[in-house]
Formats: C-alpha cells, sequence, structure tokens
C-alpha cells in the first residue's frame, strides 16, 4: 500500500515479515529492557533487612545441611580431590541460579499485568530480564566460593576457564524452562502451585549433594545383582535428561580437579535442555497475542 497524500513516506506491507520484525524489535525496545531488569533488582530484595546478603545466606546455609546429611551422616565421597563442603556448593550454583531463575520468570508475566494489558513490547523481554536477575545473584554467590575455597586453601583446577561455557548452558536451561512455565501461567494459574514443587523435587534429582559418579556406580552395581547389566546405561540416559545434572557435572569438572566428567551424559542433557528451549519459544510465540488478554 503506498500513500500519495501529503505524507512524506512511503508505507509497506508485506505478507511474512511479523516474525522478523518481532526480532527487531527487541532490539529496539533494549531500553526497556534494562529497565525491567534494574526495577527486578530493586524489588527483589526491597524492604527486606539483610537484603543482597540472601543470595549469600540460602546456599550457605543449604551447603552446610547437605554437607551434614550426605557426608557426615550418609557417609558419601566427595568429588575429586576438593572437600565435601567445596564439593556441594559448587553443585549448589547452578542449580541456586536455576530455581531463583524459574521462580523470578514464571509469575513475571502475571507481576506485570498493567503494563502488558496497556502498551505493546515484545513480551519475552519480561521473563528474559527476570533471569537476568538470577545472574546478578548467582555472580553475588560466586563470591562465597572464592571465600570458601581461600577458607579450605583449595586451589580450583585450570579448567575453570571453562566455565563460562556451563554458565551459558544453565542460562539455557533456566531459560527454556522458565519460558515455558511463563506462558502456562498465564492461562493456567494452577502453575503457580506447581512450580515450587518442581524445584523442590529437583533438589533431589539433581546431583547437589552428591557426585553422579555415586549415581552411577550403585545404579550399575544394583542392575548387576538383579541380573539386569543390559540397563544400566538405559537408565543412566534417562537420569541425564534432567538438564541440571550435565550443567552441575559440568561445573565440578571445571573447577574441582580430578574430577570426572561423563561427555555422553552432558551431550543428553544439552540436546534435552536445547529442545526445550526451542520448543519454549515455539509455544511462548503462539501465545503471545493471547496475553493482554487472558492476564
Amino acid at each position: 500500500m503506498k500513500q500519495n497524500d501529503s505524507s512524506n513516506y512511503d508505507l509497506f506491507i508485506k505478507a511474512g515479515q511479523t516474525e522478523s520484525n518481532y526480532w527487531k524489535d527487541l532490539w529496539r525496545y533494549r531500553e526497556l529492557f534494562y529497565i525491567l531488569t534494574w526495577r527486578d533488582l530493586k524489588v527483589r530484595y526491597k524492604q527486606t533487612v539483610l537484603g543482597v546478603a540472601w543470595s549469600v545466606i540460602r546456599p550457605l546455609l543449604t551447603m552446610i545441611i547437605f554437607t551434614i546429611v550426605f557426608s557426615g551422616v550418609a557417609g558419601l565421597p566427595s568429588e575429586g580431590n576438593a572437600p565435601y563442603a567445596v564439593m556441594v556448593y559448587v553443585g549448589l550454583l547452578p542449580w541456586q541460579f536455576f530455581a531463583n531463575a524459574l521462580s523470578e520468570s514464571s509469575s513475571s508475566l502475571v507481576s506485570s499485568a498493567n503494563l502488558i494489558s496497556k502498551v505493546y513490547f515484545p513480551r519475552l523481554i519480561i521473563p528474559t530480564a527476570s533471569i537476568i536477575t538470577a545472574c546478578v545473584d548467582f555472580l553475588i554467590s560466586f563470591v562465597l566460593l572464592l571465600i570458601l575455597m581461600a577458607i579450605y586453601q583449595y586451589v580450583p583446577s585450570w579448567k575453570i576457564i571453562f566455565l563460562p561455557f556451563f554458565l551459558l548452558a544453565a542460562f539455557l536451561a533456566a531459560f527454556g524452562v522458565g519460558l515455558l512455565l511463563t506462558a502456562m501461567n498465564v492461562k493456567y494459574r494452577d502453575f503457580r502451585y506447581i512450580i515450587p514443587f518442581i524445584i523442590q523435587f529437583g533438589v533431589y534429582i539433581s546431583p547437589i549433594g552428591f557426585s553422579s559418579n555415586i549415581v552411577y556406580e550403585k545404579l550399575g552395581k544394583k542392575m548387576i545383582e538383579m541380573d539386569m547389566a543390559w540397563l544400566t546405561d538405559y537408565l543412566v540416559a534417562l537420569y541425564a535428561i534432567n538438564p541440571m545434572v550435565g550443567v552441575i557435572d559440568g561445573f565440578r569438572w571445571s573447577i574441582i580437579g580430578n574430577a570426572e566428567m561423563n561427555w555422553s551424559m552432558f551431550g543428553i542433557s544439552i540436546v534435552v535442555c536445547l529442545f526445550i528451549l526451542a520448543y519454549a519459544i515455539y509455544y511462548f510465540r503462539k501465545m503471545e497475542k493471547t496475553f493482554a488478554d487472558v492476564i
């Protein structure tokens, strides 16, 4: 369509341009992304006595409890040559990031209902800003890891240079699951009750307080006792479907010296992670046009 009146511009409407324009809008609205991220950071610990200290207190208390239960009571060995407390905390870092990102992003659209119903912008910005807020908590918690290693006089492995790669994997896992649950939570408010259960359940099925090698060894022995050794690899692969298994193992491999890494299991976790991310983006874009009406 071409304007021939007093306007000094031409307007063209072309089929199939909506999708490409949407991704361009993400860049055009980058200032809104900065504003929402800063808003989430300020609101996160507003009117709290300890403020950002909660980013340290929560993983620290969890590490102490896990160390007492799994090492002191259950007598499970550490990973590589690291003290048990360091091993647990290294596993807690990506898990806390994942759990915080999931909690914040899953309710981000609902809590921004007034903004969504009045102004147009790519809705993908809102859950993304929430996940970036969780990255700040991760950086604060990482400082505590450095202090913890200094206390134990533990020197990390040279492989720590690969840590950003596994942090990216944690981000993709959190972004994919968070985006999917965010879209579902708009239409089905029951998910606000399901999400805490998912996080709590994930603590027990992820190798946080123990090493994945313990799972592989004990599972293999059990299958041999049952004369079903052939089933071991399938069960291990099923265990690795949890995307955080590969991420946590990767964190330990890059920080803890002599830590073993099952790359095939890591590959399964990454494939699952990418599949969830691709489907989450597809589902989010499909539901996005109804957010303003439903919310």
